[in-house]
């Protein structure tokens, strides 16, 4: 650093200015709105993320209990909690820093001078010398860092928004757990209503199957007709261990998201209902995911801090003031430690200035710019993948919903075929063959319907997460 430069810096921090930039948030693009069809009116906007009870719209009392075990019981949530407690703590020692420091000392110190070495071999010569000595010492001492240029006040700064980075990572992990069980409960049902289609699809394809060896048998159908339907059945068979294993992993998951053992209590899980639907969670306009996203509130945090860090690296330049005091009695006998001819007292004004370190300094303070530099761009970063979340989730919502409105018409006109294939057999026109092969044409649509179903209200979890609900 010019000399000019640093005496019109110390003229000015003289005058009560802080070294270093003052923070200001990156200029980031944001579009006026979301590209998805469903983009619709903001969210409320709130300075500090809530978890909303979106999950409520599903009408589950089971999912909702589900989440209240989670947020009670979670361990990554308490993991959040003890990492706040944490960054409060440091930011008290920061904010501590700033203010004069008080201690009381007391000592009682007993010495035997050695008569063989140079000094006890010279006195002991003198009548008065006393071989044997004890000192009392009381006293209260007080010291202070003289904040002149703001190195307190930046790393008090940096360690205020750390706090805040951390706090921001409690509602984060709330709304992770959250969506976490949701999406699990949703695969839960769904695996649970394929499930109840696979097996009632086995019905259908074991009573095909005898039907054909029954034709087999009569000679009335070639062999291969048996091998095919023994194939179908198998096929469907197979797929029910499957959807079995679907329902166990997510059934586990659940537990371990409440902070429980795999092997807990969970009847109201196996208990098969419907496939929760019908939630809906509002995009809001990208602004909103500024104030929303706790990993964008967490990031921006992260990057004040480093801001206050280069404030806190440039006040090494500069030199450092402290006062202290030191106000005592000292005596060698006790029982004259309180008078007032034991009384003693010190005052004294320092000053350190790292003159010849500026390299070292100039080193620091490129350290804090590099480094403020990375969590700029982790902020931008955060920014561009909240808003690709987003985008991406009610995209999958709005085309998994025209996916599910396709194949529930599907449905609905097998239902109707299988229905005119049942009365044209009752009235002998058309064979059981017929019908059953319907029959698991339209198990295949139904199971269709309900994996899609499941994909729709798992989407609606991911805007939820997404939009940071």
């Amino acid at each position: 650093m010019k000399r000019g430069a640093l005496i019109f810096g110390l003229a000015a921090a003289m005058a009560g200015c802080t070294v270093g930039p003052d923070y200001q948030r990156p200029d980031i693009a944001m579009a006026p709105a979301f590209r998805s069809p469903m983009a619709a009116t903001p969210l409320t906007a709130s300075p500090v993320p809530q978890t909303t009870g979106w999950w409520r719209a599903f009408g589950d009392p089971v999912l909702d209990r589900a989440v209240e075990r989670a947020l009670e019981g979670n361990l990554d949530l308490a993991q959040a909690v003890a990492r706040v407690s944490q960054s409060r703590a440091a930011a008290a020692v920061a904010s501590a820093a700033k203010l004069p420091a008080i201690s009381a000392t007391s000592s009682a110190t007993g010495t035997m001078q050695s008569l063989e070495g140079q000094l006890g071999n010279i006195f002991s010569r003198f009548p008065q010398f006393e071989r044997n000595n004890a000192q009392f010492d009381a006293g209260i001492g007080a010291s202070w860092e003289i904040d002149l240029f703001g190195g307190l006040q930046r790393g008090n700064e940096a360690a205020r928004a750390e706090l805040l980075a951390s706090t921001a990572g409690i509602i984060g992990a709330r709304q992770m757990i959250v969506a976490e069980v949701a999406d699990a409960y949703i695969q839960l049902r769904a695996a649970q209503g394929r499930l109840a289609i696979a097996v009632a699809l086995e019905g259908s394809d074991s009573h095909l199957r005898d039907l054909v060896a029954m034709n087999v048998r009569a000679g009335l159908a070639p062999r291969r007709d048996l091998d095919l339907a023994e194939a179908q059945l198998k096929e469907t068979q197979s797929r029910i261990p499957a959807l079995r294993l679907i329902a166990e992993v997510q059934m586990n998951r659940i537990a371990v998201l409440a902070g429980q053992s795999p092997e807990a209590e969970r009847t109201d899980l196996e208990e098969a209902t419907a496939i929760p639907s019908g939630a809906s969670v509002s995009l809001g306009l990208p602004a909103d995911l500024l104030r929303n996203r706790p990993d964008v509130i967490a990031a921006e945090q992260r990057l004040r801090a480093g801001n206050a860090r280069i404030g806190q690296a440039i006040s090494g330049y500069y030199p450092k003031f402290s006062l202290s005091a030191l106000l005592g009695l000292q005596s060698r006998n006790l029982s004259a430690l309180p008078t007032a001819s034991a009384g003693t007292a010190t005052a004294v004004f320092g000053l350190r200035w790292r003159l010849f370190d500026f390299g070292r300094i100039d080193a620091e303070v490129a350290s804090a710019r590099g480094r403020e530099a990375e969590l700029g761009a982790a902020y931008r970063l955060a920014v561009l993948r909240a808003a690709e979340d987003v985008e991406n989730a009610a995209a999958a919502r709005f085309e998994r919903e025209a996916q599910l409105v396709s194949m529930s018409a599907m449905v609905q006109s097998l239902e109707r075929s299988v229905n005119a294939l049942q009365a044209a057999h009752g009235a002998g026109t058309v064979s059981l063959i017929d019908v059953l092969g319907a029959q698991r044409q339209l198990s295949g649509a139904r199971d269709a319907a309900a994996q899609l179903s499941g994909e729709v209200s798992r989407a609606a979890v991911s805007i939820a997460r997404a939009v940071g609900a």
